[in-house]
């Protein structure tokens, strides 16, 4: 499920399992992700190197990487401020460095299931499109105060049968761009019932919620 493609000044990762087909490579790159073809469809240099590199940091599950071939971070470096972005209906992207289950993500980013259908939690599959999931990705704001380091490791903790524990300096933001709060430490819905999205409430215990 992982292609990788070296072109002259950059090398293209992409993991099949992690992809939730944003489109965003395809829509904005079509010549560097070649879409509804049989055979080779990554072209690393059909674009400028700097514009693939930025086709990475907008992937936003994680799927694609793209890496400088002198070996430097390319989409891999770190962000600035760790985001957990709330998609419409959909799942939790977060940006920063991951540490899931106590093992470090390859890259900064990685789109979590929050409808609770996934067959690959903690990632997103698509499935809350098939399970008509509803949940905004505008939700009111809490007070928060500015984090005093805003990046560093998130761990990434699924509890059984329980919510998501994110531990780590983040700031939880809408699909707009607008920050909901700033927490170290947070438990976020992954079965999908709790009232009080993105956050958990204790409904995946009478919803009957099964996950490692």
């Amino acid at each position: 499920m992982v292609e990788t493609v070296q072109g002259r000044e950059v090398t293209i990762v992409f993991e099949g399992a992690r992809c939730v087909h944003s489109r965003n490579c395809v829509l904005s790159h079509p010549e560097v992700f070649v879409p509804n073809v049989q055979g080779a469809w990554i072209y690393p240099d059909a674009a400028p190197a700097a514009e693939v590199v930025r086709i990475g940091q907008n992937c936003p599950s994680g799927a694609i990487r793209v890496l400088w071939n002198t070996g430097a971070a390319g989409s891999d470096a770190p962000p600035v401020v760790n985001t957990l972005r709330l998609r419409e209906n959909g799942p939790l992207s977060l940006e920063a460095p991951i540490l899931l289950g106590g093992v470090a993500l390859d890259g900064p980013r990685a789109t979590l299931c929050r409808c609770g259908a996934s067959a690959n939690k903690p990632f997103c599959d698509g499935s809350h499109a098939a399970a008509g999931f509803t949940a905004t990705g505008e939700p009111a704001g809490k007070d928060s105060q500015p984090l005093a380091t805003r990046d560093g490791v998130v761990t990434v903790t699924p509890l059984a049968n329980g919510p998501l524990k994110l531990a780590g300096n983040l700031e939880i933001v809408s699909g707009t761009g607008r920050t909901l709060n700033r927490v170290s430490q947070a438990f976020l819905c992954r079965c999908g019932h709790s009232a009080n999205k993105p956050y958990c409430d204790g409904s995946h215990k009478a919803a009957g919620f099964v996950a490692e």
